[in-house]
C-alpha cells in the first residue's frame, strides 16, 4: 500500500520536479554525489509535496544518531548454506585479501579497494584500518612452515603490529607467555582443517619458547576476518560505560556484586502535596432507567425498528443490521433456552449467578451482543474471551486458568465458529491446554426454544451482584477476571453518556474489539442505554482496507468514532487513495489508547492530513482507561465542558526518577505527552507513590493514578488477596492520615495532574522496567526504536520490549519482526542505530536486541504482540531469531570488583599463616616401596627385556596377551615364548635390514595389537629407542598424517616400523597431498622380517639410560615427548602391580589406546612385568560393537579393568537402551571389583555416575568406578587399585576456587561444585601442593599446583632444542621454603589434598588428592582463575540443543564455541541463553559466541577437548561456523 501510494505521489508531481529527481538519481549512480547528499537534496525537493508524518520523537532520535560518529560494530557472521566448506586441496588460507560476503557491501559504500600488502609500505594504512575497526580482512600471511625459518619479510611486521595493537588496546588484558613443553610443529597447522573429533593434530607454540622465532606468540596471526571483527568489538568496548568502582576490601572468598547506589545528583520532587481532583457531579436525568436491561426492554418494545448494530463483511458491505426489536426478542429467546436447558439427569444445567464463557469471533458482533444480553436477562455472568484457534494459542493456557478459577462449564458460540474450532477424533471440540472441560452450546436460531407467550424474563433494578467479568492479562502473562457489578455497569454508562454527550439515534463507528475495554463499554453497553446505532468494523476489514472506518464515517454521517492510534496511523498510509471523504460530521473521535506515548504523533499527523477533509482539531478526544477502573479520564470537546488540550515536553531523565521536569534545553531525551482530558463525572482522582504505602505524591512527582467512583470494577474474581491491594487502597497524606473514607482503586496508569486540572499519563505500571534504580517505560523504548528509520526494516506494530532478570537486575530486551526484504547488513545497521538511539535518549543500555522472521511472534487476539508469551519464548530459547545483538558489556554494571593481586606475600609467611590458622601443609604419599616385599623373581630384574626372557624360559606357554576383534573372539594371542621370539625376529631385522646402531630411535606405527608390543620389545632387544605412534586415519589423512610426520621428525627417528597396509598409505598419493613423503626415513614392514635368531640381546650399561620416548598431544594442543629410563619403567610397573595386586594368575581387561601415558604402560609393559594375562580391546572396535568391552569383562570374569572416558561415553550412549538385551545375553558385571578410567584431567563425575547407574542392572557395583591421574611428568600418580578405601567426593565453593581457595560446602548449596578423588596415590609416590608463582608449599585449604616425586617420574622432555631451562623448571623443581632438598616434578595441574576420615591399609588416615584442572587451560579473567570445564558445564545445561561446548580467551574476551544439535534456524536462540547463564553463574561477560556443527570441537584419543586447536581454528577462520555473535 505504501509503495502504491509512493508511485501515485511521484506521478502527481510537477514535470520539473520529476526531472530534477531523475538528474539526482543519475548523479548518485555515477558517484558524483554521496548517498547523504542525495537524500538531503531529494528531501528538499519533495518537502512541499509530502504530508508531514514526522513527529518530535523521530526528530529527536535522528538528532541523537547524528551525534554518534559512524562507530562501526562488528557484524555477526552468518553461514550461507551455499558456502560449502571446500576440500583441503581447494581450501584457500584465510589470508587472501578478498573480504567475505557480509563485508562486500561495506567496502562498496566507502569505495575502498582492498589490495594485497606489499613490503613495508602498507603497514601504516593497514594498522589504521584495524584501529578504525573496518571489516575488511587484512592480507598478512602467517609465518612460514618451519620453526627455524625466518618469516617472510614482507608480511611479518603487520602481523606483529596488529597483535601488539590488540594488546595495547586492551591495556588490562595480559597475554602472558606461560612456560610449556617444547613443540616444534609450527607451520603444519597452516591448512589444518578439523573435520571430525579424534584429532590429535598439534599447535605451534612452545611453552617458554623464544618468541623471536615465532612472532605470533599468541597462536595465530591476526589477519583473518574473525580477528578484524574482534578488533572492531574491542574498539566498541574501548570506552566501557561503567560507573567507577568504589573502593572496598573484598575478602578472598566473597565476590560482592556491586549494589547500585543512588545518584547524589538525581532530581527530587520539590512541589507541595497534591490535592484530590474531583470530576463534575453526575447529572440527574429524569427518565434514566434503573438498569441497563430496563433500557433494552424499553427500546425493544417502543422502537423495535430502530437500528442497533450493523455488522460488515471483509469487503466493507453491510452484512446484517440488528434492530432493537430483534435484539430484545432474540435475547429473550436465548435467555429462556439457557434457563430451561437441562442436564441428562433432568436437572437445570445453569443456576442464577453461574459464569458462562462467550466465544465469538471479532467478525460477529451481532451474535455476541445477543449472547451478552441474554446472559444478563437470565442472571448468568458472561465472561467474554477470545476464540482459541489452535491448541497452542498465545496466552491460551492463562485463559484456561481464568475459566477454571471462574468455574465456567458452558461456552456459548456460533455455528460457524464452533465448526472452525479444532476437534478431537470423536468430533467434539478438543480440550485446550490448561482449560477446564467445557460444554459448547451453539446459539444460532435453530438450536433455541421458543418461549411461551406469557413468559417474560424478570428484570430487576441494578444491584451490587456481578454483571459481567472482563479479563485482563498482567505483565507476567497471568490472566485475571475483573468483576463489574450491575450498578457499576449502569453508573459507567451514565458517566460515559455525560462525558461524551451521547444522544438517541446517534451513529457510532467502532473499530475496537467489542468484547472488552472501551469497545464493550461504548459500543455494546452505553449505546443500548442511549438507543444509538453502532457500525462495527471487523479487524479483518481493517487489515484489507485501513480506510474503511473513515469511509463509513463519511457514508453514515457518523457523529462519533471509536479508534486506537494504530487505526489512525494505518489510515494515514492509505489516505492518498481517497480524495472524496469528509469527516465533517464527527463531533468526537475517541482515541481509546490516548495514554500511549506514540498516540500523540498519530493524533497530530492524522489531524495534519485530515483537517482539509473537514476534521476539526477539537474533535480528537484521547482517553485513558484500565481494566480495573474502566474509563479513567477523557478529553471532551468545548461544548461538553472541555478545556483546551494540553501538551507538555518532559525530561526523560526526570521521569525515570519519577520526577516531572519540563525540558527546554536538551531536546533529545524528552517525552512529549498529550493530556487524556478530565476526570470522569462522579469520580475523585489522586496520585500515589508506586512502591510502598500509598502516600500522596507531590505536584511534580509521577505516581500511580487512583480513582474512587461507583462506576469501576470491584474485584478480581476469586482472588481476594490481590483484590485488597488494588481495589481497596486508602491513600495517605504525608502525616499518614487517610485522605478519604472511600477506598480508591489503583488504575495501573502512571501519570500526574497537569495545568487546568488535566490528567497526563506517562506509562503503565505493568510496562515499567526498573533498571539500576531508574524506571523506564517499555512503550517509550518502543517509540524510540520506531523512530529510527521507521518501517524500513521492521513492522511498526510488531515490536516487543520487556525486561529479564539477569545477575540481580532487570535487563532490557527488544524483539522485533524483520521485513522479509531487508538484508542482513541493513538489519544489523538498524539494530546498532537503535542501540545508540536508546542509549542517547533514555540513558540506558539494551541487553539484547533480536529480530525474528515476519509473522513468527506470538500474537495477541487483535494484532499486536503477546508480550509475556514472547518473553517466555526468549527465556526458553524458542524464539528462533534470525538476527541477534547482545550488549552485556554496556549494561551489566554490577559485576563484582575484579580481584586485585595481593602484594607479594612470601612463601614463608604463607606457611606461618597456615600454621596459625591451624591448617596442615598439603602433602601426602603412597605406601613406602622399600618396605614392601613382593616375592617375585621379576623385582630382581632391572630391565623389562630381561623379564621377558626370564618368563620365556620359566613359563614359556603362559598366555600373556589376548587381542579381541569386534565380534568378541580372540583375533590373536601371545604366550611368553611367542612374544620373546617375535621380539627377537624384529631385533634381528632392525640390525640387518635397517642397519641401525644402538641408541637409534625407531617409530612404531601400528594399529592397537600384539605386533605393537612385539616390536616394542624387539627395539629393546636391539638397543634401539622405540616411539609408539598412532597410525594416520585413512579417511582423514589431511589432519592425522601431519601429526605422524611431526612425531617422526621431532623424535629424530632413523626408521619406521609398520604393517604393509600402513606402509602403502604413508607413501600414497593422498599422503603426498598432506605431507612431503620424500622425507620419510627408512620404512620397514615387520611382516617382511628375516626369520633369524639374535646372537645376543642388548643389555643397557645403566638403569638410568633411556628405554623409550612417550609422545602425546596435550589438551592445550602442544606435542610433548618425555624420556622414560629403564629404572622408571620397572618402578612404574612395580607400583601398578602392588596397587592392583597383579599376579600371573590374574586377568585384567584393557580398553585403551596403547600409544602414550598409562594406556601404553598397561597395554605393553605391565603384563610382561607382573605376568598377568591382559585382554586387549581396541577402543576403535567399539564403534562397530558398543558392547564388546563389557561382554569381554563378563565373559572372562575380570576383576580389574581399565578404560578411557571416550569408551565410557560410547557405552553410555550406545547401550543406554540395551541393558535388558545384554542381561538376556548373560552379561554380568558383578565380578568387577574396580573399573578405572585412565585420564589426565579432572574426574568427570556425571559421566562416571551415569555409567554406574546405567549398568547397575547388570550387577556393576556402584563403588567399582574410579579414576586414575597421570600427566606428562609422571604417567601414573594416582590409581584406585583393588585395596584401600572407596574414592570420596567433596563439594567445594566454585567462587572460592576462582581465588585459589578451597572451601567445602554442603551438597546442593549455591555455587557448589562436586569433585571426585582422582584415585589412590601409588606406592613410592610423594605429592605436595605448591604455589604456582612463589613455589612455596601450601596448606590444604589452598588450590595449588600438584608436584610429584617418585622413582617412576619421567626423566625430562625430549626436545630438538634441548631447552635446559624448561627441563629444570618441570623436572627438577625445588620448594622455595621448607623442604628445599627434595627434587620434584611439576605436573602443570591444579589440585588440593584433603585428609579424610577413612583409613588406608596401613591404618593411617587417608589423604585424598583432588585434581581440579590443567594450569595451562585455566582462564585468567577479572583477576580470577576460571576452569573452562565449569563454564562449559553451565553452558551445556542452558539448552537441550547444545551438544558440546568449549571456551577459551582471546585477548581479554571470553569466546564460547557451541555445537548445535538441532535445526540451523534455532542457532541464535542459544546466544542470549549462554550469555545469561555465564553471567549468572560465573559473573563473566561472554565476548563472542560461535555456533558450529556437531563434531567441530576437536577431541583427542582420551576424549579430552583440544581447546587451543579450536582457538587457532577460530582465529584462522577455519571452523565454518553457523553463526558468530560478537557481544557488545
Amino acid at each position: 500500500m505504501a509503495e502504491r501510494g509512493g508511485c501515485a505521489l511521484l506521478e502527481s508531481l510537477p514535470v520539473e520536479i520529476r526531472e530534477s529527481l531523475a538528474e539526482l538519481e543519475l548523479e548518485l549512480s555515477e558517484g558524483d554525489i554521496t548517498q547523504k547528499g542525495y537524500e538531503k537534496k531529494r528531501a528538499k525537493l519533495l518537502a512541499r509535496y509530502i504530508p508531514l508524518i514526522q513527529d518530535v520523537h523521530t526528530e529527536a532520535v535522528q538528532a541523537a544518531l547524528a551525534k554518534y560518529k559512524e562507530r562501526k560494530m562488528p557484524m555477526p557472521s552468518k553461514r550461507r548454506s551455499a558456502l560449502v566448506q571446500p576440500s583441503v586441496e581447494t581450501y584457500t588460507p584465510p589470508d587472501t585479501s578478498s573480504a567475505s560476503e557480509d563485508e562486500g557491501s561495506l567496502l562498496r559504500q566507502g569505495r575502498i579497494t582492498s589490495t594485497p600488502l606489499q613490503g613495508h609500505s602498507s603497514v601504516e594504512p593497514w594498522i589504521s584500518r584495524v584501529t578504525q575497526g573496518s571489516s575488511t580482512s587484512s592480507s598478512a600471511s602467517s609465518t612460514s612452515s618451519h620453526p627455524g625459518a625466518k618469516p617472510a619479510a614482507s608480511n611479518s611486521c603487520p602481523v606483529i603490529a596488529a597483535a601488539t595493537m590488540l594488546a595495547d588496546l586492551m591495556a588490562h588484558a595480559q597475554i602472558e607467555s606461560v612456560s610449556a613443553p617444547p613443540d616444534v610443529t609450527t607451520g603444519l597447522l597452516g591448512n589444518s582443517h578439523h573435520e571430525r573429533p579424534q584429532v590429535a593434530s598439534v599447535r605451534g607454540v612452545p611453552r617458554g619458547f623464544n618468541s623471536s622465532i615465532l612472532e605470533t606468540a599468541d597462536g595465530v596471526p591476526v589477519n583473518s576476518r574473525v580477528s578484524s571483527k574482534i578488533q572492531q568489538l574491542l574498539n566498541t568496548l574501548k570506552r566501557p560505560k561503567r560507573p567507577p568502582l568504589r573502593e572496598f576490601f573484598v575478602d578472598d572468598f566473597e565476590e560482592l556484586l556491586e549494589v547500585q547506589q543512588p545518584d547524589p545528583n538525581q532530581p527530587k520532587p520539590e512541589g507541595t502535596e497534591m490535592a484530590l481532583l474531583k470530576g463534575e457531579p453526575l447529572g440527574v436525568v429524569s427518565n434514566w432507567p434503573p438498569s441497563l436491561l430496563t433500557a433494552l426492554h424499553r427500546w425493544g418494545t417502543t422502537q423495535p425498528k430502530a437500528p442497533c448494530l450493523t455488522s460488515l463483511d471483509t469487503t466493507g458491505k453491510a452484512m446484517y443490521t440488528l434492530t432493537y426489536g430483534k435484539l430484545w426478542s432474540r435475547s429473550v429467546k436465548l435467555a429462556y433456552t439457557l434457563l430451561n436447558k437441562l442436564t441428562s439427569k433432568n436437572e437445570s444445567l445453569l443456576k442464577p449467578g453461574d459464569r458462562v464463557a462467550l466465544v465469538f469471533p471479532n467478525s460477529d458482533p451481532v451474535m455476541f451482543m445477543v449472547a451478552f444480553y441474554s446472559c444478563l436477562l437470565s442472571d448468568l455472568i458472561p465472561v467474554p474471551i477470545e476464540v482459541p484457534l489452535t491448541r497452542k494459542d498465545a496466552g491460551s493456557q492463562q485463559i484456561g486458568f481464568l475459566l477454571g478459577s471462574c468455574g465456567v462449564s458452558l461456552a456459548l458460540t456460533t455455528d460457524v465458529c464452533q465448526k472452525g474450532l479444532p476437534k478431537a477424533q470423536t468430533g467434539e471440540v478438543v480440550t485446550f491446554k490448561g482449560w477446564p472441560r467445557l460444554a459448547w452450546f451453539v446459539i444460532d436460531g435453530k438450536h433455541l426454544m421458543k418461549p411461551p407467550k406469557d413468559w417474560y424474563p424478570h428484570i430487576r433494578d441494578a444491584s451490587n451482584d456481578p454483571a459481567y467479568i472482563e479479563y485482563k492479562t498482567s505483565k507476567e502473562g497471568s490472566t485475571m477476571g475483573v468483576t463489574v457489578t450491575q450498578s457499576a455497569m449502569l453508573a459507567h454508562c451514565h458517566a460515559l453518556t455525560q462525558a461524551c454527550g451521547y444522544s438517541e439515534a446517534e451513529t457510532l463507528i467502532n473499530v475496537l474489539d467489542f468484547k472488552r475495554d472501551a469497545g464493550l463499554w461504548h459500543a455494546v453497553l452505553t449505546s443500548v442505554m442511549n438507543r444509538m446505532h453502532v457500525v462495527s468494523i471487523p479487524y479483518a476489514l481493517m487489515k484489507v482496507n485501513p480506510l474503511s472506518w473513515i469511509q463509513k464515517v463519511n457514508a453514515y454521517k457518523a457523529r462519533v468514532a471509536l479508534v486506537k492510534s494504530r487505526d489512525m496511523h494505518w489510515s494515514l498510509l492509505a489516505q492518498r487513495d481517497q480524495r472524496d471523504v469528509s469527516l465533517a460530521s464527527l463531533r468526537m473521535l475517541i482515541v481509546a489508547d490516548g495514554a500511549n506515548p506514540w498516540s500523540i504523533s498519530s493524533c497530530d499527523a492524522f489531524l495534519n492530513v485530515f483537517q482539509s477533509r473537514g476534521l476539526r482539531p477539537e474533535v480528537i478526544c484521547p482517553c485513558a482507561s484500565s481494566a480495573e477502573a474502566l474509563t479513567v479520564s477523557m478529553r471532551r470537546p468545548p461544548d461538553l465542558g472541555g478545556v483546551p488540550p494540553g501538551k507538555v515536553v518532559l525530561s526523560m531523565n526526570g521521569i525515570s526518577y519519577g520526577v516531572i521536569r519540563a525540558d527546554t534545553e536538551e531536546k533529545l531525551s524528552v517525552l512529549t505527552v498529550q493530556d487524556v482530558g478530565q476526570v470522569m463525572p462522579g469520580a475523585i482522582m489522586c496520585v500515589v507513590k508506586v512502591e510502598g504505602a500509598p502516600y500522596l505524591c507531590k505536584t511534580d512527582e509521577v505516581g500511580e493514578l487512583c480513582v474512587s467512583s461507583n462506576s469501576t470494577g470491584t474485584a478480581y474474581f476469586g482472588l481476594h488477596g490481590i483484590t485488597k491491594n488494588i481495589f481497596e487502597t486508602m491513600p495517605l497524606t504525608a502525616n499518614g492520615d487517610p485522605v478519604s473514607s472511600q477506598p480508591f482503586i489503583r488504575t495501573g496508569l502512571l501519570g500526574f495532574i497537569g495545568p487546568e486540572r488535566l490528567v497526563f499519563v506517562v506509562g503503565k505500571v505493568d510496562g515499567q522496567m526498573v533498571i539500576s534504580g531508574r524506571r523506564h517505560s517499555c512503550d517509550d523504548v518502543v517509540a524510540t526504536a520506531l523512530a529510527v528509520e521507521p518501517m524500513k526494516f521492521v513492522y511498526r506494530g510488531r515490536i516487543a520490549v520487556f525486561s529479564v532478570n539477569v545477575l540481580h537486575d532487570e535487563r532490557i530486551v527488544l524483539v522485533a519482526e524483520q521485513r522479509p526484504d531487508s538484508s542482513e547488513e541493513d538489519s544489523f545497521q538498524w539494530m546498532s542505530r537503535v542501540l545508540q538511539a536508546i542509549d542517547s535518549i533514555h540513558q540506558v543500555g539494551v541487553y539484547c536486541l533480536a529480530l525474528v522472521p515476519a509473522n513468527t511472534l506470538p500474537k495477541a487476539p487483535l494484532g499486536g504482540i503477546h508480550i509475556s508469551e514472547t518473553k517466555q519464548h526468549f527465556l526458553e530459547g524458542s524464539l528462533h531469531p534470525c538476527n541477534v545483538l547482545m550488549c552485556p558489556h554496556t549494561c551489566v554494571t554490577n559485576l563484582p570488583k575484579p580481584r586485585q593481586k595481593q602484594p607479594d606475600v612470601g612463601p614463608a609467611s604463607m606457611i606461618v599463616g597456615n600454621l596459625v590458622a591451624g591448617k596442615r601443609i598439603a602433602q601426602a604419599c603412597g605406601r613406602d616401596v622399600s618396605q614392601l616385599e613382593d616375592n617375585d623373581q621379576a623385582k630382581k630384574f632391572l630391565y623389562l627385556a630381561d623379564v621377558l626372557q626370564w618368563r620365556a624360559q620359566t613359563t614359556p606357554d603362559h598366555l600373556l596377551l589376548l587381542l579381541l576383534n569386534s565380534k568378541g573372539t580372540v583375533a590373536s594371542s601371545a604366550s611368553c615364548l611367542q612374544l620373546h621370539k617375535r621380539a627377537e625376529r624384529v631385533a634381528a631385522g632392525l640390525l640387518e635390514k635397517a642397519r641401525l646402531n644402538v641408541g637409534d630411535h625407531v617409530a612404531l606405527v601400528f594399529p592397537p595389537g600384539i605386533d605393537l608390543i612385539a616390536t616394542f620389545f624387539g627395539c629393546l632387544y636391539a638397543g634401539c629407542i622405540p616411539i609408539t605412534v598412532r597410525p594416520p586415519h585413512p579417511q582423514n589423512l589431511a589432519t592425522t598424517l601431519p601429526t605422524v610426520k611431526m612425531i617422526v621428525e621431532v623424535s629424530k627417528s632413523a626408521c619406521i616400523l609398520t604393517t604393509q597396509a600402513i606402509m602403502r598409505l604413508l607413501k600414497s598419493k593422498e599422503a603426498a597431498a598432506a605431507v612431503d613423503i620424500k622425507t620419510w626415513p627408512t620404512i620397514l614392514d615387520t611382516e617382511d622380517m628375516p626369520k633369524k635368531k639374535m646372537a645376543r640381546v642388548f643389555r643397557p650399561t645403566s638403569p638410568d639410560t633411556l628405554a623409550y620416548l612417550d609422545f602425546s598431544v596435550s589438551t592445550t594442543g602442544i606435542l610433548a615427548g618425555v624420556k622414560m629410563s629403564h629404572s622408571a619403567c620397572s618402578a612404574l610397573c612395580r607400583s601398578i602391580k602392588l596397587q592392583c595386586e597383579l599376579y600371573p594368575s590374574r586377568q585384567i581387561a584393557i580398553c585403551l589406546d596403547p600409544y602414550c601415558g598409562l594406556g601404553f604402560a598397561l597395554w605393553c609393559l605391565c603384563s610382561v612385568y607382573s605376568g598377568h594375562q591382559s585382554i586387549l580391546v581396541p577402543p576403535l572396535e567399539l564403534e562397530t560393537n558398543a558392547s564388546l568391552w563389557l561382554s569381554a569383562v563378563s565373559q572372562y570374569k575380570v576383576r580389574v579393568t581399565f578404560c578411557s572416558y571416550s569408551v565410557m561415553e560410547m557405552c553410555t550412549r550406545g547401550l543406554g537402551t540395551q541393558t535388558g538385551t545384554l542381561k538376556s545375553r548373560g552379561v554380568n558385571l558383578s565380578c568387577v571389583r574396580t573399573c578405572m578410567v585412565v585420564a589426565e584431567e579432572r574426574p568427570r563425575i556425571s559421566l562416571a555416575q551415569s555409567f554406574s547407574k546405567l549398568f547397575k542392572d547388570l550387577g556393576l557395583s556402584t563403588r567399582a568406578v574410579s579414576t586414575t591421574f597421570g600427566c606428562r611428568v609422571n604417567v601414573a600418580i594416582c590409581l584406585q587399585g583393588t585395596a584401600g578405601p572407596d574414592p570420596t567426593t567433596v563439594y567445594v565453593d566454585m567462587r572460592a576456587l576462582r581465588h585459589d581457595r578451597v572451601r567445602l560446602v554442603e551438597r546442593g548449596s549455591p555455587h557448589s561444585l562436586p569433585l571426585m578423588e582422582s584415585g589412590k596415590i601409588l606406592p613410592g609416590v610423594k605429592v605436595i601442593i605448591a604455589h604456582t608463582e612463589t613455589k612455596g608449599p601450601l596448606g590444604d585449604s589452598h588450590l595449588g599446583e600438584v608436584w610429584v616425586s617418585s622413582p617412576h617420574n619421567a626423566n625430562g622432555y625430549y626436545t630438538v632444542y634441548g631447552e635446559e631451562a624448561l627441563h629444570a623448571d618441570h623436572f627438577n623443581a625445588r620448594l622455595s621454603f621448607g623442604d628445599t632438598q627434595t627434587v620434584w616434578s611439576r605436573t602443570g595441574y591444579l589440585g588440593f589434598l584433603r585428609r579424610t576420615e577413612l583409613t588406608d591399609a596401613s591404618g593411617e588416615r587417608h589423604d585424598a588428592l583432588y585434581v581440579v584442572g590443567s594450569l595451562d587451560e585455566t582462564l585468567e579473567l577479572r583477576g580470577m582463575r576460571y576452569h573452562p570445564i565449569d563454564i562449559e558445564t553451565s553452558v551445556i545445561r542452558s539448552h537441550k540443543n547444545i551438544a558440546e561446548c568449549a571456551v577459551f580467551t582471546w585477548t581479554n574476551l571470553l569466546v564460547v564455541v557451541l555445537e548445535l544439535d538441532g535445526p540451523e534456524q534455532e542457532a541464535l536462540d542459544l546466544v542470549a541463553l549462554v550469555t545469561n547463564v555465564v553471567l549468572e553463574e560465573h559473573y563473566l561477560i561472554v565476548g563472542v559466541v560461535v555456533i558450529v556443527d556437531p563434531g567441530v570441537i576437536p577431541i583427542n584419543s582420551r576424549g579430552e577437548k583440544q581447546r587451543m586447536h579450536l582457538r587457532d581454528g577460530f582465529l584462522a577462520d577455519q571452523l565454518d561456523p553457523i553463526y558468530v555473535a560478537y557481544n557488545m
